[in-house]
């Protein structure tokens, strides 16, 4: 494996936190933060793609954004309304 060290400051408690959870999993600190990394890394990617899709929606259709918080406070009140 290709690997460079950094170093990376953390408040106690957090650290105490990290440390918990890599004892319980049986992994080393290290696992854990790069394991943590990858899986926000990977969420931001799918946040992107899923407002990129959206954004192409709009589009497609011919919303404006103004448009689409409109229809979003419109059904947030009738959802109000019906509770």
């Amino acid at each position: 494996m290709d690997a460079s060290t950094v170093n990376i400051s953390f408040k106690k408690d957090l650290l105490q936190l990290i440390d918990k959870v890599a004892k319980e999993e049986m992994r080393s600190r290290s696992e854990l933060i790069r394991e943590a990394a990858r899986m926000y890394i990977e969420r931001k990617k799918r946040w992107e793609q899923i407002f990129a899709f959206g954004d192409h929606q709009r589009n497609k259709i011919g919303l404006s954004e103004a448009d689409l918080e409109n229809e979003i406070h419109e059904f947030r009140k009738s959802k109000r309304i019906s509770d």
